[in-house]
Formats: structure tokens, C-alpha cells, sequence
């Protein structure tokens, strides 16, 4: 053994001795014998706040926005009409950030019963009667229901980007003539860029 690691062996059987007897070791040599503190584990994530904090929706708006869903997309696959629900999202929280609003109206009933905005609720219409009529034991509108639930809480992403406006493939309306789609989904075009 070399000399070094002699003395380093020494010491530590003598440190080890003092150890054992009831002769206390010196506070430095307390602090090399006590065991390396263990890691103090990170907090406790925090609960989620979007759906803690914030008040329900109310059975009003979550039925309108079901029935616009109905209305629009009872066709489409879940992720189409999630994103018209998000659609109508956008444009409260476009409408609330703008000071005065926006034209569209400021809430989700608003904005989905705004005229010649969502056409399954003109009158005229040939969804809009069966709209008023659906009930929960149609499939297409109990999934409608829980989309609008999820929307309105707060759980849905966005797959839009953003888009406060939508139309059909095959369908060229004069709002969107020059307008690049943000957004692809199911069979509708979806637009942010709209004012």
C-alpha cells in the first residue's frame, strides 16, 4: 500500500473507532461520518386550475353549442366537430380581448344564434326544426353534448389554430376568396385570419 493511501486508511479506521467509543468526534469530524442528507424531493405538482377555477358553463350554452354542433357537423368525425366547437370558442375569446368586441356577440349562445353566422339556425333552415327537436338519444347528439361539456370547460385543444371562421369543401363563400385555410379538417375549410 503506498504511503498515501496508508495515511488515508489510518484515518478513516480511526475515525471509525472514535465512532464506536462514546468519545464524541469533533464537529468537522461529525460532519465527514454523518451520512450525505438525503435529496429533497421536488413539490407536489399543482392541481389543474382550468377546470378547478372556473364556474361550470351553464346548461344554456352547453345545449346551444351542442345543437350547433348537431346542426353543422353531426356528419363529421369527433375531431371535426370539435373543431367547430372551437370555432365558437374563438370567437368569445377573440370578442372578450378586443375592447368593444366583435360584431359576432360576446358569449357562446350569442355568437352561435348570431344571424347568417352558423346556418343550421336560420330560419328557413331545414336543420334548424330538427335541431330544436334532437334529443339526447340520438348518438350523433349525445357526442355533441360531451364535446360541448369538454369545450366549455376548458378540456378541448384546438386543432384550428386559432380559426374564428369555417366553411364547407365545395363551398366558395365571398368572406374567404382570398383567404388561405389555417386548418384542414374533415370536410371544412377553417380560417384565422378573418376580421
Amino acid at each position: 500500500m503506498s504511503r498515501r493511501k496508508s495515511r488515508w486508511h489510518n484515518a478513516c479506521a480511526a475515525l471509525a473507532a472514535m465512532a464506536e467509543t462514546d468519545d464524541a468526534p469533533a464537529p468537522a469530524v461529525a460532519a465527514v461520518l454523518a451520512p450525505a442528507p438525503a435529496p429533497v424531493p421536488p413539490p407536489p405538482p399543482k392541481p389543474p386550475t382550468s377546470v378547478a377555477s372556473t364556474p361550470p358553463p351553464s346548461d344554456e350554452a352547453v345545449d346551444v353549442l351542442a345543437r350547433t354542433l348537431w346542426g353543422e357537423a353531426r356528419g363529421e368525425p369527433v375531431r371535426g366537430k370539435e373543431a367547430v366547437a372551437c370555432v365558437v370558442l374563438n370567437r368569445v375569446a377573440r370578442s372578450l380581448a378586443r375592447p368593444g368586441g366583435y360584431w359576432w356577440g360576446g358569449s357562446v349562445v350569442e355568437v352561435c344564434h348570431k344571424p347568417w353566422q352558423f346556418s343550421c339556425w336560420n330560419h328557413g333552415d331545414p336543420n334548424r326544426d330538427k335541431l330544436l327537436k334532437v334529443t339526447p338519444r340520438d348518438a350523433a347528439f349525445a357526442a355533441c353534448l360531451r364535446i360541448a361539456r369538454r369545450a366549455l370547460a376548458g378540456r378541448l385543444p384546438d386543432p384550428t389554430g386559432g380559426a374564428t371562421h369555417y366553411h364547407a369543401r365545395g363551398i366558395h363563400p365571398p368572406w374567404a376568396w382570398r383567404l388561405i385555410p389555417c386548418a384542414e379538417i374533415g370536410r371544412h375549410l377553417f380560417y384565422n385570419d378573418v376580421e
